[in-house]
């Protein structure tokens, strides 16, 4: 089974069905040992009918008890023979489905961070989570094609060469009858690939929503639009509901006729034998035997149905995954490039008006906050723009030394569970000195002081066992740590009461001398340390200067930073 920490492979996301037969090379002994293992246990259940028609043919009807002594120890034999195999194919096809199921994980995963910031702009959450919850599990479950799928295949063939050597009729029967299975359900799974492809995609908006929802709820409370909201999403619900009935009546019929043709297979044979006995064309044994084959040809014709309906839902599962493995980051990932300013440089948004020069401290005021957020972007080099450093276009600069130079520090930047050490870290190595040095910039001595093991504490995912600006100033911990030659910081002190905000604010000033900074924020005391403030007002600079300038002629500016003296703690 594949490791936690190894590499999983180059998938084939050429198509579906090219990415499901990818996963089975990817462990082909494994599958080919699980493909013996279900032949051998189903070939061996087929066997078992036949020792019992010797067992009665030789044993039994003439009397001879030792006769029937030996053909009852074959057939304990083979049956505790059988559970061993059985017991094997188990183990090797749950291995399968496991190594099939962390394998798509992991190329799923490798692709989410591949794609970086591009991730959001090309796909909803809601779809990564559809294809994390579901699509994963129904994949793997589908290669159980390759254990009783093929084993289903060789019974079916045994039992059809034994029944012929019973009575051509009776395997005539046999061998027509699994086509006319195969007629009667092929269709009803092209159906089940439309239905289930139209709710897949249905449920991944619902589940976007549904985060967007959980994100934006008190926001939406105090507008008063969580009534609207929730009878939009009661509505999308329903309309999901009734996709999953349009699924469930496709695949209960499937799952039915898995059940119920080969149950018409085993009266129909079982009379047709019947009748042969009865007419003296076969044995009293054979018989038996009969009536012993086609009930174990009932979980080969059933596992055919199973087959193709677990491979028509991971078609629909994998078109998914290669849909989102095929999307690309909106990088020069080859390599190819101009080089970044030789030494540090203006940056410029011509969207906006802005302009950072180097080794200042400036300030994005915006009316919007989500239009200083976009500047950021901008200049960040996470969405698209004619956004210039240095007089060349930033797109044109190789994405890998804007990466290393600029770093946006947002609001909503993730926590990953690991110690506090790590996560103010990241990939880097940091010494003590640097560590504290970041920790007093940010005014997060109390934040380390606080937790029972310091810097080696444990910190939940998101850092839910912190508090919103003890959050908020770890992420600085980590900006300030990673020292880069551009800061780019959106909100970073929105969470903190006036005190630990305005020394911050100071702190943040003396940390990055010399450096440049620009901070998205419309707290007067982040602006009133700022080197330059840029006033904006629908995504345009209406206005440019000191904190105080800006107070005393713009009237709007004003009444945009004005608070009120009694702003609420939140560290």
């Amino acid at each position: 089974m594949i490791d936690a920490y190894e590499d999983p492979g180059t998938p084939d996301s050429r198509g579906a069905a090219r990415y499901l037969l990818w996963l089975v090379r990817q462990q082909w002994r494994r599958c080919a040992a699980g493909a013996v293992l279900g032949s051998s246990w189903t070939t061996l259940m087929a066997l078992s009918p036949y020792l019992l028609s010797r067992a009665v043919d030789d044993g039994l009807e003439p009397g001879d008890q030792a006769v029937l002594a030996g053909w009852a120890g074959a057939i304990l034999v083979v049956g505790i023979f059988s559970a061993w195999l059985s017991i094997m194919r188990h183990r090797t096809m749950t291995r399968v489905r496991m190594d099939a199921n962390f394998r798509t994980v992991k190329v799923v995963i490798g692709q989410a961070v591949r794609l970086g910031a591009a991730l959001p702009r090309q796909v909803g959450a809601g779809e990564v989570v559809t294809i994390g919850v579901g699509d994963v599990s129904t994949i793997a479950q589908s290669l159980t094609v390759v254990g009783p799928g093929v084993g289903a295949i060789v019974s079916y063939t045994v039992v059809a060469g034994l029944l012929l050597s019973v009575s051509p009729t009776l395997a005539a029967v046999i061998l027509l009858g699994v086509p006319v299975v195969a007629m009667l359900v092929g269709p009803l799974l092209g159906r089940l690939q439309g239905v289930e492809g139209s709710y897949r995609e249905r449920q991944g908006v619902l589940t976007a929503r549904i985060g967007d929802l959980s994100g934006g709820l008190r926001v939406l409370n105090g507008l008063g639009g969580k009534g609207l909201f929730a009878d939009a999403f009661r509505r999308d619900s329903r309309r999901l509901q009734e996709q999953g009935y349009r699924v469930g009546a496709v695949s209960s019929w499937i799952q039915a006729l898995g059940v119920g043709l080969p149950t018409l297979f085993l009266a129909l044979v079982t009379w047709l034998a019947a009748r042969l006995a009865a007419q003296g064309a076969i044995s009293i044994g054979e018989l038996v035997s009969v009536y012993g084959y086609v009930a174990v040809l009932i979980m080969p014709v059933a596992f055919f149905i199973d087959c193709g309906f677990q491979i028509s839902r991971a078609l629909v599962a994998a078109r998914r995954v290669v849909r989102f493995l095929a999307l690309d980051p909106d990088d020069d990932s080859d390599g190819l490039g101009l080089d970044a300013p030789g030494s540090p440089a203006a940056l410029h948004d011509p969207d906006s008006g802005v302009r950072v020069v180097p080794g200042r401290l400036t300030a994005l005021a915006g009316a919007r906050p989500a239009d200083a957020a976009a500047v950021v972007d901008r200049l960040g080099r996470f969405a698209p723009s004619a956004a210039t450093w240095g007089g060349v276009r930033l797109d044109e600069i190789a994405l890998a030394q804007v990466r290393a130079r600029i770093l946006v520090a947002d609001n909503e930047a993730d926590l990953f569970a690991g110690t506090l050490r790590e996560l103010v870290s990241g990939r880097g190595e940091y010494g003590e000195e640097a560590i504290a040095r970041a920790v007093r910039a940010a005014v997060a001595d109390d934040v380390v002081l606080g937790l029972p093991e310091g810097l080696d504490s444990a910190i939940d995912a998101q850092g839910r066992n912190l508090s919103g600006g003890q959050r908020q100033r770890v992420r600085l911990v980590r900006a300030l740590l990673a020292d880069p030659e551009v800061l780019l910081a959106v909100e970073p002190t929105s969470a903190l009461d006036a005190h630990t905000e305005a020394a911050v604010a100071d702190r943040l000033r003396a940390e990055r001398t010399d450096r440049t900074t620009v901070v998205a924020s419309t707290s007067p005391l982040l602006l009133d340390r700022a080197d330059t403030v840029y006033y904006l007002v629908d995504g345009k600079t209406a206005a440019t200067g000191s904190h105080q300038r800006l107070l005393t002629e713009e009237p709007g500016y004003r009444s945009l930073v004005a608070r009120d003296t009694d702003e609420p703690a939140g560290a």
